[in-house]
């Protein structure tokens, strides 16, 4: 076993399951456990140690009530949860491009440890790739009062969990073969958001050269629905909406009010946007740490330094429909109501009819909400920062069959197992419609080595964004696809606007 150095103690790893040259260590602390004291505060440095850390395992996940196939719960009492996860193919003085991942998950549930997060087959095209855990729900997105003693928790320590796992890896990643000076961040979901956040975050600011985000979600809180939503999440806890009771609530008994919160917006058909898909936390935009939301500031130029490569599937929200986590809407009433909820205008609505005529209601709810939420808002935000003399790549993933020939929604989600290489796993077979044929994993192989060119060089393969627009790069199990194929429903989008929600 090989042992490396970090600034807070020398830690050891184990051969990666499915590639034994490379170098697996999992559940190195990047920071303290955000409890006790260090409560709703920004992350402090973790502890050292003497001797050598072995680390075989996953640290514990973030608080929350999801329990996710091949991976591990939370447990109240799991206090160590500021943790990250290396593998590398290297060692110290190696200089290999680094790519940090950020999980998604509705800012309330996931981790690390989930298996399509597996890093191996990236680290097998020259990287060393890190893995995170950060705060999730109330605990690193809840928006926290005052202190009696006049302290001002802040705003997103989720983000700022991400920033101090960033510096982590700016202190010490050298010891692992890691090259500082060329780190990608990438994210999905929720983590793509994350990563949005980070590149226009001063905090953030050197700590990444290169940024990849796959189904950016469009949501953002305000101050003022941050507020609500603590106003809310106290009420169901039973204590009172200031920093002294909320600290009072334990971890848990804060996740259970939150779920509970959750459900009554979506047992509601008349509670407004968060009926459809109650997610009630984001990166709370407007405050110190984070002045803008993301797709403003691109557009003001804030990360044109960043480059950027930008990702999102074509029938993003039939997954949730899938895994039975949104509304379903059974008739032309109930679909009305919900271009009202949005303000989406008529003729958007119309031009989704036009070109899905055979659509049921519910089909037509979930291709204008997908792009609502995930489709339209990533294009924006590759075009605004190429707009703002960003070097940005633009792709979509439509792969629709599986390797048997049947059929299966390119849906959330199911484009990560093909960036990862992770396509065989067995726990991610939901996503991508049973165990992979041979285009699949072809298309798997194209994907990751994209992902590793970009992290190392910042060109993928495919050319740039220009102001005007660009070619739009196609991942489907088809290698050879019209170049710069447009995404029908984008024209809509244009005429309509796109509104920016608050959760």
């Amino acid at each position: 076993m090989r042992t490396y150095a970090t600034k807070t103690g020398a830690v050891t790893g184990r051969p990666a399951e499915r590639d034994p040259a490379i170098v697996v260590l999992r559940g190195i602390p990047y920071a303290a456990p955000p409890f006790g004291p260090g409560r709703f505060r920004a992350p402090r440095p973790a502890a050292p140690w003497d001797g050598v850390r072995d680390c075989a395992a996953f640290g514990p996940v973030a608080p929350q009530s999801a329990q996710l196939p091949g991976a591990p719960s939370w447990s109240p009492g799991d206090e160590d949860v500021l943790s990250l996860n290396i593998w590398t193919p290297g060692g110290g003085g190696d200089a290999l491009p680094v790519l940090v991942w950020i999980h998604g998950g509705a800012y309330v549930f996931g981790s690390s440890a989930q298996p399509d997060f597996d890093g191996t087959a990236l680290a097998g095209h020259g990287l060393v790739v890190v893995t995170l855990n950060y705060r999730l729900g109330f605990e690193g997105f809840g928006h926290v009062p005052p202190a009696g003693s006049g302290d001002v928790p802040p705003d997103n320590r989720g983000l700022l969990d991400q920033i101090a796992a960033l510096a982590w890896v700016r202190d010490n990643i050298a010891a692992f073969g890691g090259d500082a000076d060329r780190v990608t961040v990438a994210g999905q979901s929720s983590g793509a958001t994350s990563v949005a956040c980070l590149m226009v975050m001063d905090e953030a600011r050197g700590l990444f050269r290169r940024a990849v985000a796959h189904s950016a979600v469009n949501a953002c809180a305000s101050p003022g629905s941050a507020a609500r939503t603590t106003a809310e999440v106290a009420a169901e806890a039973g204590v009172s909406a200031t920093y002294e009771g909320l600290v009072s609530a334990s971890p848990k008994r804060l996740v259970d009010a939150s779920d509970r919160v959750a459900e009554s917006y979506r047992r509601d058909p008349g509670s407004g946007q968060r009926h459809y898909d109650p997610a009630i936390y984001g990166p709370v935009a407007g405050g110190p740490t984070l002045p803008l939301d993301p797709l403003t500031a691109c557009a003001q130029g804030a990360a044109r330094d960043v480059e950027l490569m930008v990702c999102h599937t074509a029938e993003e929200y039939w997954l949730l429909d899938a895994v039975g986590s949104c509304a379903t809407l059974l008739d032309a009433g109930r679909l009305d109501r919900f271009a009202a909820d949005f303000q989406l205008p008529t003729a958007l609505m119309d031009a989704y009819r036009a070109r899905m005529p055979r659509a049921s209601v519910q089909e037509l709810f979930l291709a204008v909400y997908g792009d609502l939420l995930f489709g339209e808002y990533s294009s924006r935000l590759a075009e605004v920062h190429a707009r703002a003399g960003g070097r940005t790549r633009l792709a979509r993933f439509v792969r629709q069959r599986d390797g048997r020939g049947q059929p299966v929604r390119a849906w959330h989600c199911a484009d990560i197992p093909f960036a990862f290489g992770t396509v065989d796993d067995e726990n991610v077979h939901f996503l991508i419609g049973g165990p992979p044929g041979e285009a699949d994993r072809a298309l798997a192989s194209r994907m990751t080595r994209a992902w590793a060119d970009f992290a190392a060089t910042g060109d993928p393969g495919w050319p740039r964004l220009t102001p005007e627009g660009g070619p739009v790069r196609i991942w489907d199990t088809a290698t050879e696809l019209p170049a710069g194929r447009e995404d029908a429903f984008r024209a809509p989008w244009r005429e309509a606007g796109l509104p920016l929600l608050a959760p």
